[in-house]
């Protein structure tokens, strides 16, 4: 196709009504929006309180780790890291038995945050999937993708 040459409208349209893709980040932004009007009070967004839920284990998980749970690479993760490390709600370490490996764990702080937004975290799930219907055939659908 030369640059003379265009898609017609018609073509656009049918991108935008059927494109997977564009849907899921549509419904990823407004269910990020929602939640990160709930967290609002406590100074959290909705990735911060993930990030935080990643890190409620009994024991400190490696850096690593948590970034495949939240699907990140880990340079994205160290950046998330640092403000809720300013706000001492996390703490990095490094591993008791190789200190190349950096250890992720909550605060005192954290933890009892994380304690106040769960409650803000149920309220508005339960809204977002009454609105969805079968949340759990939602669910199961994009992990498909995975």
């Amino acid at each position: 196709m030369s640059t003379r040459e265009s898609i017609p409208h018609s073509e656009t349209l049918r991108v935008h009504d059927r494109c997977l893709c564009l849907h899921a980040q549509r419904a990823a932004r407004a269910l990020a929006r929602r939640f990160d009007e709930a967290f609002r009070p406590l100074g959290i967004t909705s990735g911060q309180f993930s990030l935080l839920m990643a890190l409620n284990r009994p024991e400190p998980p490696r850096v690593g780790d948590v970034a495949a749970v939240l699907a990140m690479d880990r340079t994205t993760l160290t950046a998330s890291l640092k403000p809720l490390e300013r706000r001492r709600l996390v703490v990095i370490r490094p591993d008791r038995d190789d200190k190349r490996v950096r250890r992720l764990a909550l605060t005192a702080t954290g933890r009892s945050l994380l304690a106040r937004a769960l409650p803000l975290w149920e309220r508005t799930q339960a809204a977002c999937e009454a609105l969805l219907g079968d949340a759990d055939r939602t669910r199961a659908d994009l992990r498909a993708l995975d």
